[in-house]
């Protein structure tokens, strides 16, 4: 087996709230007794790209509100001279997590993204001073004289879920990378739409990377694997991948609201220990384990072909089973 990439995230906290981070919910709070200790991505890249060699390094995923669209040129720029490999840029629209506990606005994310990819498109390019007027953004004559090396210009890879995402994608991505695809055939028709949408802005839509941020739950027997989804931290997890929308669909509420969107919407440390019992508790039989791959070796392999068959080209492990 070969490692192609390394991605790393950009958070200022993790998923997990502080109220359940015990060895209870996972061997890992013994050593790390804080759940939200997350390296700066932009530090943690250079320190790798001394020792990646050819392996492509990258960010999964940073957004446009934390971090001006120009500086996380600048970053991506800076790695793809320190790097061997044609780095990897990672964005999307954000999550509230990493926003609002900190007076960041989320309103209207998806049109702060497509600003910030117009603008750090224009900073790749290096046409002279730049000039841009948005409703997010504005630039008079900003210049941005750091340029990638042409042989390594940072691939742009959205991680886009919704339909105008989706578009977006095809516009201005020269990747596609998401995650909690519940099927190949979701995986398909997405990547269809990103197709489309290529074709639509004159762009190719095979020059397109369609990737995917897998979570896996692995053992080395069947039974072994099942046994693990009815631990604390998948069905934590269960409750951020499958939204209220897909509870609705199994004849259940989510406990955290008609609208809660998962991942996207999880603020940690709004919740206590007794609430997130309830709702580990209260997770229907058929969604947990919902947006993991789970079984033996095998198992996985079969469904990843599967993802292979409808388009999938680079694939990005998440190991769950190692909580």
């Amino acid at each position: 087996m070969r490692f192609d990439s390394a991605m790393v995230a950009d958070h200022f906290q993790g998923f997990i709230p502080t109220a359940i981070w015990d060895t209870r919910f996972s061997w890992a709070a013994a050593s790390h007794p804080r759940p939200h200790a997350v390296f700066d991505y932009q530090l943690l890249l250079g320190y790798l790209a001394a020792k990646a060699g050819r392996l492509r390094l990258g960010v999964g995923v940073t957004e446009p509100i934390r971090r001006h669209p120009v500086l996380i040129a600048q970053t991506m720029a800076s790695l793809a001279h320190a790097a061997r490999a044609r780095p990897i840029l990672g964005i999307g629209a954000g999550e509230r997590e990493n926003l609002e506990p900190y007076g960041l606005s989320f309103a209207q994310p998806v049109s702060v993204l497509e600003e910030a990819l117009t603008v750090i498109k224009q900073c790749f390019a290096g046409r002279g001073p730049l000039d841009f007027q948005g409703k997010h953004f504005k630039l008079d004559h900003a210049v941005m004289d750091l340029l990638p090396p042409k042989e390594r210009v940072p691939e742009i890879w959205i991680a886009a879920h919704g339909p105008r995402m989706l578009r977006l994608t095809g516009a201005f991505g020269d990747g596609w990378y998401p995650t909690v695809i519940e099927s190949a055939d979701e995986y398909g028709a997405k990547l269809g739409v990103i197709r489309a949408a290529a074709l639509a802005a004159d762009r190719d839509p095979d020059a397109i990377v369609p990737a995917l941020h897998q979570y896996i739950l692995v053992a080395p027997t069947r039974a072994e694997a099942r046994a693990m989804l009815d631990t604390p931290a998948v069905r934590f997890a269960s409750l951020l991948a499958a939204p209220a929308d897909v509870w609705r669909k199994v004849g259940a509420e989510h406990p955290f609201g008609s609208t809660f969107r998962g991942y996207v919407d999880i603020i940690p440390e709004q919740y206590d220990r007794p609430t997130l019992e309830r709702a580990m508790a209260a997770v229907p039989p058929e969604l947990v384990g919902y947006g993991l791959m789970w079984g033996t070796p095998e198992e996985i392999a079969d469904q990843l072909r599967a993802f292979g068959r409808a388009g999938l080209r680079h694939l990005v492990l998440d190991v769950a089973s190692a909580l």
